[in-house]
């Protein structure tokens, strides 16, 4: 398995590099008033209006930093990989890749009410990875108030 490894914090984490479609630079966002914690805002991509969740913010209460190595990384975060909902992870430090067995995945050991999309660690010569689960970020309920809202907004300007 491929995976992207970037840092939340000066913790490291990593996404499955199948659920990736692009990885994007830091760009402006258009704020959505009242929106879900972490919830950034939305972008234009390929001209669909797309959210952007910024992971610093909902796992830190605290917006990324907007370094060069700060990406976007469009993802899938459909239940099934077929279900496109395409959602854009706002994280610092997305510059490594890193290529390991599905059986190098260790369970963390530790479940935490409100953070299921937290999955197993990987190890390496400078320590835990966490692997992030994109189709786990967001609730039933966020999901089908974004997605919703964006296939309205959508038949509204065809």
């Amino acid at each position: 398995m491929l995976f992207l490894l970037f840092q939340l914090g000066h913790d490291r984490y990593a996404l499955d590099a199948g659920r990736i479609v692009e990885v994007v630079p830091f760009l402006a966002l258009k704020r959505v008033p009242q929106s879900p914690r972490g919830m950034a805002g939305l972008f234009v991509y390929r001209g669909r209006a797309v959210p952007a969740l910024d992971l610093c913010a909902l796992t830190f209460d605290r917006p990324a930093r907007q370094l060069l190595s700060t990406r976007i990384i469009i993802v899938n975060s459909g239940e099934a990989p077929e279900e496109e909902q395409l959602l854009g992870l706002i994280v610092e430090r997305a510059t490594d890749t890193l290529r390991r067995e599905a059986s190098d995945l260790v369970e963390a050991g530790i479940k935490l009410a409100g953070t299921p999309f937290l999955g197993p660690v990987l190890m390496d010569e400078h320590g835990v990875i966490q692997l992030i689960h994109a189709h786990k970020l967001l609730t039933d309920r966020v999901r089908a108030q974004l997605f919703n809202s964006l296939t309205e907004v959508g038949h509204e300007t065809h």
